[in-house]
């Protein structure tokens, strides 16, 4: 781990702060009229996901967090979590269910994402931005009933519930953003 100085900071920067690890998701320098310039940040903890505002003094030096990205291929779930195989070594990788977080929802077999690993500790996951999934739950559409704008609870192939269009049917594929989980096409 190296440092790094507060006048460096990046959003998506990661740093090792007191042991934790963290990511910065926004940073401000603010230079007052009186007084030493500072650095007014917002971390997001990688492990827990809690959110926290810190201020730092103008080029302190901070722990700099270099966070692995490898291309793995989702192979299955089990009992033990979700089972990932890494592209290049074709070594097997188990991460625990609950550190997945938002991720279970889009994830199907055979899918390659990115998994975040900081000192051998998988930490994240980053999936694409739009994936295609089958629902296979919806109440079937009715010929005629296009209101502009109406919506459906549908049910998706990884057991994710979400509002779509009326047109809609059970068996089809769309388009779901991972970012905000809507409904965005048919696929």
């Amino acid at each position: 781990m190296g440092t790094v100085s507060t006048n460096d900071l990046k959003t998506g920067m990661a740093l090792d702060l007191d042991g934790q690890l963290v990511q910065v998701l926004e940073f401000q320098h603010v230079k007052p009229g009186k007084g030493g310039a500072f650095v007014r940040t917002k971390l997001k903890n990688v492990r827990t996901g809690a959110v926290v505002d810190r201020t730092f003094r103008a080029a302190e030096k901070v722990g700099h967090a270099f966070i692995e990205k490898r291309e793995q291929q989702f192979l299955y779930k089990d009992g033990s979590g979700y089972t990932f195989m890494d592209n290049k070594s074709y070594e097997q990788v188990t991460v625990p269910t609950e550190d997945m977080g938002d991720a279970v929802n889009y994830l199907t077999d055979g899918m390659t994402i990115s998994v975040m690993t900081y000192n051998d500790e998988i930490v994240g996951t980053d999936l694409p931005a739009i994936v295609e999934l089958e629902v296979t739950e919806t109440e079937p559409g009715l010929k005629g009933d296009r209101v502009a704008g109406a919506r459906k609870p549908a049910t998706l192939e990884t057991g994710l519930e979400l509002q779509v269009p009326l047109f809609v049917n059970q068996g089809e594929r769309i388009k779901v953003d991972t970012r905000t989980g809507e409904y965005q096409t048919r696929a």
